[in-house]
């Protein structure tokens, strides 16, 4: 959870605003306290959006489709504010994991929790239902376990139950996989579909698979409208009840009453959000999220709440190994995961202005002279080697974890969703490495793999040996498309960034184009940039870009939104975007502009020898920023909140910094050491 900001309001009705617990298109949500000091989650939209009829329209939606509905199973609207001012709406503050979550992190659901699972949701339809509703977007991720059950959330694209399923541009109109066959197709949608969205939610719960899969996600659909759904690793006794959930005539389907009497559970089931590490896991994240709402300046047991809310953001030592919780609330579609790690280091509360803290730990003759920046995934952060292999040491001591089979070192290592490291193997096949033991999870031979150079949530992007960009599934293990590079690319040098459909490339000759990341087809561009192949930064839908000017373009199509000239012979550095912010290298200086226009907020002096190819690390209320190649000045931090120089790191080796943060942690590897530092 991140402080309030400028520009961020102190009080929403009766709410005092504590911290934001995420943002996404449509809003922020904040973590607030009523005057009896009860949590809520607030959803405001955007003042922007304020004056757009359709989305005022469908957040009023949201909030009167969630009011209407009064059962204990959703995720109760406490209050809600959509007329004139700012439009917000209070819910029930849920401080537990996804059903996604919890199943990814702990396995699959045992049969007698499915069967309690249905029961608990399909009343809950029944509520939704009884309301004259169809929530329309039942999914693991829009269901919450807490302490008492699971509950649901999201009635963003909930609609009256004889409406049409048809959608304004830019509404999703059912997840993948878990959208009913009638709701793919544009066509009335009621009841029946939550039931359908019901049977695969159960047979995810059951199997920790989803019963309807594809390369992409037309074949995922196109499953769910001709396909028949694989429940084969779904406990037996489950499978005929889900299957009825799954037909294709909604006319087939059970009602929610007949659905939990069919899989009704033995008397005494195992819920794994009663007993057990899951169970332990909720317990503690309610336990913060209680402590978190206490009056401002009391101690509760004798902890100071501002340690306290510095603890629920970074998780502390108490949490369970894994844990993988999570804050969450609906944001225009996405989900806020703002949990804490329990590997996760605590912030330093306060630093001495020129005194450099002690590292947590460093780790000398780790890597190789020619290493690329570390890695953080999980509990490790994996660095090349000298021996041209890939060595993981443990974030929170620095003791060695595992070393990979040879791989090709020099192309780098990217996270993939699942939690593995993706590496190069020399003979140009994609690898995918376990980060619990550094095993090979899985592998694609043939894939004519240089050089790694983005990941998203489906695929991997490539450079092949013969200049080619190249996307790799993630899912299937397989190549989806090969495309001509739209942008000139020498060696190692292009910066890429993948997001919302997009492959954003900066190429040596200073172009800059995006690849429809689904095809491989060209978005936009290739357009004049300048500049060294800097490494783009995206957020809000917003790709910005450095080099001879610094520029903000549309992700989806490339029309510019502003740009503001450079000077000077470098120009800017690589930008870095955090809480509406764009951190970069501008000259010998650190300059921080507004994402909305390119303003000013502050400049610090830095006396950078030369400008940096990488852009600035962001983590906590720092912002670290290198000197550029073979130097020996070394790290400048920079307190975020006043813009003064919080330390210089200067260890006095000489070359090429590489920087990478996670979980209040700044790693640097500079001349073979790797070093762990704390942050504020």
């Amino acid at each position: 959870m991140d402080p309030l900001s400028t520009g961020d309001p102190l009080r929403l009705g009766p709410y005092r605003l504590l911290g934001v617990l995420g943002a996404g298109g449509m809003g922020k949500v904040y973590l607030g306290r009523d005057g009896q000091g009860q949590p809520a989650a607030l959803k405001v939209l955007r003042p922007e959006l304020a004056h757009d009829q359709q989305m005022v329209q469908r957040f009023l939606r949201e909030a009167q489709a969630a009011q209407a509905v009064t059962g204990k199973g959703v995720a109760r609207v406490l209050g809600a504010q959509t007329e004139g001012g700012r439009q917000w709406i209070a819910s029930e503050f849920l401080a537990g994991p996804t059903l996604d979550q919890a199943v990814r992190q702990y396995g699959p659901l045992p049969e007698s929790a499915v069967r309690v699972l249905a029961g608990a949701l399909a009343a809950t339809l029944g509520d939704v239902h009884a309301a004259g509703l169809v929530h329309r977007d039942i999914k693991p991720s829009n269901i919450v376990l807490t302490s008492d059950g699971p509950r649901v959330i999201d009635f963003g694209i909930a609609r009256p139950e004889h409406g049409l399923t048809l959608t304004s541009t830019g509404e999703a109109p059912a997840t993948p996989g878990y959208g009913a066959p009638e709701q793919v197709l544009g066509q009335r949608t009621g009841p029946a579909g939550d039931i359908f969205a019901l049977g695969a939610v159960l047979a995810y719960a059951a199997s920790g698979r989803n019963a309807f899969t594809g390369g992409h996600v037309a074949a995922v659909q196109y499953e769910v409208v001709h396909g028949e759904p694989d429940l084969s690793a779904v406990p037996g006794a489950l499978r005929q009840p889900l299957a009825y959930c799954l037909a294709k005539d909604p006319a087939a389907r059970p009602a929610p009453a007949w659905l939990a009497r069919a899989l009704t559970p033995p008397r005494r089931p195992d819920l794994p959000w009663k007993n057990g590490p899951l169970a332990v896991e909720i317990n503690q994240r309610e336990e913060h999220a209680r402590r978190l709402a206490e009056v401002p300046g009391v101690e509760v047991a004798g902890v100071p709440r501002r340690r306290l809310l510095g603890a629920f953001a970074a998780g502390g030592a108490v949490l369970l190994a894994g844990g993988g919780g999570a804050l969450w609330w609906a944001v225009g579609g996405e989900e806020v995961n703002d949990g804490p790690q329990p590997w996760a280091a605590e912030p330093l509360s306060t630093y001495a202005p020129g005194t450099v803290p002690e590292p947590l730990w460093s780790r000398p003759d780790v890597a190789s002279a020619k290493a690329p920046a570390p890695l953080a995934v999980r509990d490790v952060v994996v660095v090349a080697a000298p021996s041209g292999v890939l060595r993981a040491y443990g974030v929170t001591d620095g003791k060695h974890r595992w070393t990979s089979p040879p791989t090709a070192t020099e192309t780098g290592a990217l996270e993939a969703p699942d939690g593995v490291v993706l590496v190069v193997a020399s003979d140009g096949s994609l690898l995918a490495l376990d980060a619990a033991d550094g095993k090979q999870a899985w592998s694609v031979r043939g894939a004519d793999a240089e050089r790694l150079l983005a990941a998203d949530d489906a695929a991997v992007y490539v450079l092949t040996g013969r200049g080619r960009i190249r996307a790799i599934d993630l899912e299937e293990h397989t190549v989806r498309w090969t495309a001509p590079a739209p942008v000139a690319i020498t060696g190692a040098a292009v910066g890429a960034a993948a997001e919302d459909e997009r492959l954003v490339l900066h190429g040596v000759d200073g172009r800059v184009a995006a690849l429809e990341t689904g095809r491989g087809g060209i978005a936009w561009g290739p357009r004049k940039q300048g500049g060294k192949a800097l490494v783009p930064a995206v957020g809000d839908g917003t790709v910005y870009l450095g080099g001879s000017s610094l520029t903000a373009l549309s992700l989806r199509s490339g029309a510019k939104k502003w740009r503001e000239p450079g000077s000077g012979e470098d120009g800017f550095g690589a930008p870095a975007v955090s809480g509406g912010s764009l951190y970069i290298a501008q000259g010998g200086d650190l300059s921080v502009r507004r994402t909305k226009d390119g303003s000013e907020a502050w400049t610090l002096p830095m006396n950078l020898g030369k400008l940096s190819v990488a852009p600035p690390v962001t983590a906590g209320r720092s912002v670290w920023l290198a000197d550029g190649e073979e130097s020996e000045n070394g790290i400048s931090t920079a307190d975020t909140r006043s813009g003064v120089l919080a330390w210089s790191y200067t260890p006095g080796t000489r070359g090429d910094w590489h920087l990478a943060t996670a979980d209040n942690r700044v790693f640097l590897l500079q001349a073979g050491t790797l070093t762990a530092m704390p942050v504020f």
